[in-house]
């Protein structure tokens, strides 16, 4: 097909142009998104696009305009699926890439593949669709804006954030009656951390690459406040002992299995013990992170 398919006449209003003060158009009225999915075994998902499309015969990766009010983690999940059959329930966001031209912003999410699948061509926009080995990527005739993205992208593949938190220690930060219940108090805890998980956080708070990080959760809990609910986007550890002990074991396991990990406590012994393994950062550092969460959702 040497021609783009007639757009539908009730398109999404983000179905269309947005146009640069000196002429320079870009395609996503309210920006655009794409879904940079990794799996460790088979490599990048990669879009053999079209010849009628912007730089056709080149690759990239699945991506599209972003609808009216559509976020752009949305976005890129969506068109992933449309485009390459990528299933949402089998990929896990893990960093936010994003290129701001001013009138316009094109998201890249990295994703991390939890499952295999094979993509599937859903629309005319691709040749054919492929999973590449990292290091070839960059062999490929790539879309000029993936190649001058694809560097600092490939270097993010490496970084692997999880969050450690000394509940015990953050609870007992907030003078809120928590001795009362000590479980219900960590519940609460672990349900603000699950928020955080699926918000996200600040490259920049991690001393990470990029814009945007989805760490993995682990709350290390004790004594009363152990047995709390755990869920995908936390791991919840009731700490046989001392939870002070099962922080440096957790850390010192993480940096083994090459994670970077970032232990959250204000007691000075434990930051002390963990610091061979971890970042550390405080409570009231966490605090602020569930506040903005909370107030998101």
């Amino acid at each position: 097909m040497t021609r783009p398919p007639r757009l539908p006449a009730h398109r999404d209003p983000g179905d269309s142009w947005a146009v640069a003060p000196d002429g320079t158009r870009y395609w996503g009225a309210f920006g655009a998104a794409g879904l940079l999915a990794h799996d460790p075994g088979r490599g990048i998902l990669l879009q053999h696009r079209a010849a009628w499309s912007h730089h056709g015969g080149t690759w990239g990766i699945p991506g599209g305009a972003r609808h009216q009010g559509e976020a752009p983690l949305a976005a890129a999940l969506r068109e992933a699926a449309e485009e390459a059959g990528a299933p949402a329930d089998r990929l896990r966001p893990a960093a936010v890439h994003v290129l701001d031209r001013e009138v316009w912003t094109y998201t890249t999410v990295v994703a991390e593949v939890t499952a295999a699948f094979e993509p599937v061509a859903g629309d005319e926009e691709s040749l054919e669709l492929a999973w590449v080995p990292v290091p070839e990527v960059a062999a490929r005739e790539l879309h000029p804006g993936f190649a001058a993205s694809w560097p600092v992208l490939r270097e993010a593949l490496a970084h692997r954030p999880v969050l450690v938190v000394d509940a015990a220690n953050v609870v007992g930060s907030v003078p809120d009656g928590w001795w009362r219940d000590r479980a219900g108090a960590a519940q609460r805890l672990v349900d603000r951390l699950a928020r955080l998980a699926s918000t996200g956080v600040d490259a920049g708070s991690l001393g990470l690459p990029l814009e945007r990080w989805y760490p993995r959760v682990t709350a290390v809990l004790e004594g009363a406040a152990r047995g709390a609910r755990s869920g995908p986007a936390v791991r919840v550890v009731d700490a046989p002992g001392s939870g002070d002990d099962a922080v440096v074991a957790r850390a010192r396991a993480l940096a083994a299995e090459g994670w970077h990990a970032t232990v959250v406590t204000s007691d000075r012994g434990l930051r002390e013990r963990v610091a061979a393994d971890a970042q550390v950062r405080g409570a009231g550092w966490l605090l602020e992170l569930l506040d903005a969460a909370d107030q998101s959702g």
